[in-house]
């Protein structure tokens, strides 16, 4: 029945995520690492509606872009209300709040709800700032706190009733296109690293107890990043922080934000698809009006490791999109297709047409195997804020629960897959909603996927779960 809702020590012990915690949580954006991977083993329903395998559906206090974590028995997810709401007419820019909203995970019901007053004045809402708004910065958490990250308003940190324990600014700038910004916040250690890429054209870590900064990296090569750094570890005694730029990817030091190496990548306006990384092995892939491509290279080194580093290369990519690597594949999403290639050699294994049932209904379709029509780039700024986005380039990423692969299109269709050398789509969801736009990579803890639109978070899990 859905009730709805108003209101090791290893390598990776320098990974502050939580893991020890709980491995049900996922405290950032796309769960651990950012790898997009459910590190729990319960099954997750491949079918749903409005009237199966719904837990809850509650309505958020406004849009949002961001996507859900989930910490312990809480969901926490950012909103923003008052300005912005209508492109058409959005208002007045002082009546504009941030929300950071926490809800229980078994029932739907809002545990607590806090405001917080914004920076002024913000970008206007107009343009391609409209594709996402004001709340596109996924939180982070290490069990004790959440992180948010408002832009021009800052950094926040909150205790888990809700208390806001500090406000930081990192910079109030705009960035040269005035797309706003998305970089999510992630934790290294006792650092809060932000990517303020509009606001400062910077990369700042933050003492994640205080709040006060502790380095600061600019420089111009970040004025067109939207996605969210990646920590590698190397060996015993180092982890990089890597990020990927427009034509490059550079590796850092996430104690100090210094530049360690970078390594030249493809041709790029600009960058939003974050990277993604396994095994000392970093793999981006992006397009924009100026160039795409895709690239593996291997972090560690010292200086320009363009042609020690690179493990492959091709010029197949993906847009917002960032792809996920799961037992020796990596998958990708584009323009309605999904590929798929081999993570060894980057060879392409398939590239098939998503399937979809239209405005109705869940669907199940037949296994399709081989190769077929290639997908090309994503087309940059495309879709519509309102109306699911339909026509336009999907944001939100894939993520792997329960042995398969998830994939929400920008209009609502989520895309269920089967991994494996060969594409077998195995059925495609929907809920009935009235123009509500899916940007939010969804988040996974016990076998349920909590999905967000701009209007309401979804729980679905499979119906003798609880």
């Amino acid at each position: 029945m859905v009730r709805h809702a108003t209101t090791t020590v290893t390598i990776w012990a320098v990974l502050t995520l939580a893991y020890s915690s709980a491995l049900a949580d996922w405290t950032r954006f796309r769960g651990p690492n950012g790898s997009g991977l459910d590190a729990g083993d319960k099954p997750a329903p491949t079918t749903w509606s409005d009237s199966e395998n719904l837990r809850w559906k509650v309505a958020l206090p406004g849009p949002g872009s961001s996507s859900p974590i989930v910490v312990g028995d809480r969901v926490f997810v950012t909103c923003w209300s008052g300005y912005g709401m209508d492109r058409g007419d959005p208002g007045e820019q002082e009546q504009l709040q941030r929300h950071l909203v926490a809800i229980d995970s078994d029932t739907g019901e809002t545990i607590w709800s806090k405001s917080v007053e914004p920076y002024l004045p913000e970008d206007e809402y107009r343009g391609m700032f409209t594709q996402h708004g004001y709340a596109s910065h996924t939180p982070v958490s290490d069990g004790q706190r959440v992180y948010v990250f408002f832009g021009k308003t800052g950094a926040l940190a909150f205790d888990m009733e809700g208390n806001q324990l500090w406000q930081t600014s990192v910079g109030t700038g705009s960035g040269p296109r005035g797309w706003g910004t998305a970089s999510s916040p992630i934790l290294y250690n006792n650092l809060l690293i932000i990517t303020a890429t509009a606001e400062s054209e910077a990369l700042v870590g933050l003492d994640k107890e205080t709040g006060e900064e502790v380095w600061r990296e600019e420089t111009e090569g970040f004025n067109s990043v939207w996605g969210t750094p990646v920590l590698v570890p190397v060996d015993a005694d180092r982890t990089d922080l890597v990020l990927s730029v427009t034509e490059e990817v550079w590796g850092l030091n996430p104690e100090t934000g210094r530049l360690r190496w970078y390594c030249e990548s493809f041709p790029s306006s600009s960058i939003c698809a974050s990277a993604v990384a396994h095994d000392g092995v970093v793999y981006v892939m992006d397009s924009s009006p100026g160039g795409s491509g895709r690239i593996a290279v291997r972090a560690g080194g010292k200086g320009d490791v363009t042609d020690t580093h690179v493990v492959w290369s091709g010029r197949e990519s993906t847009r917002v999109v960032t792809p996920i690597l799961h037992e020796g594949r990596l998958y990708a999403f584009s323009n309605k297709t999904a590929s798929c290639y081999d993570a060894a050699t980057g060879d392409q294994l398939f590239s098939e047409r998503l399937r979809s049932p239209g405005a109705s209904g869940s669907a199940q379709t037949e296994e399709t195997a081989g190769p077929g029509r290639r997908g090309g780039p994503g087309r940059a700024g495309g879709g519509r804020r309102r109306g699911g986005g339909m026509g336009g380039q999907d944001y939100a990423s894939p993520v792997l629960a329960g042995g398969n692969l998830y994939f929400p299109s920008r209009a609502g269709d989520v895309f269920v897959l089967k991994p494996g050398d060969r594409f077998e789509q195995l059925a495609v969801n929907r809920f009935d909603h009235d123009g509500e736009d899916f940007s939010a990579t969804p988040a996974v803890s016990n076998g349920r996927l909590f999905i967000r639109s701009s209007k309401h978070l979804y729980c679905v899990a499979l119906e003798k779960d609880g």
